[in-house]
């Protein structure tokens, strides 16, 4: 049997040593992946480690996209544009894309 510190479990074993288990993954904060038959299957962790982990990917994905609004002003700012139907146009020509010129 593998230790529980190390990351990866049979969920056989999980089953049958829940307490353990949880016990390391509330002192650790650590996630713990689950395999059945040799392969992958699940992870699990403590509640506390998964809001931090999702906490983390929401203030990624805000950072990314302020960062994304700033570039396309510095973009603006610096003349770098072009209408919305120019590119739009040329987009449908560079995928082969049938579009309305209307």
């Amino acid at each position: 049997m593998a230790e529980p510190s190390k990351g990866v479990e049979s969920l056989a074993n999980f089953k049958e040593q829940t307490g353990t288990f949880l016990r390391r993954l509330n002192e650790t904060g650590a996630p713990l992946l689950l395999t059945v038959e040799g392969g992958e299957e699940v992870v699990v962790q403590n509640a506390a480690a998964y809001r931090r982990l999702v906490e983390l990917a929401a203030r990624s994905g805000r950072e990314e996209t302020l960062a994304a609004i700033r570039e396309g002003l510095v973009d603006a700012e610096a003349g770098r544009v072009k209408p919305a139907r120019e590119a739009v146009l040329e987009l449908a020509a560079k995928h082969g894309i049938s579009v309305s010129d209307e």
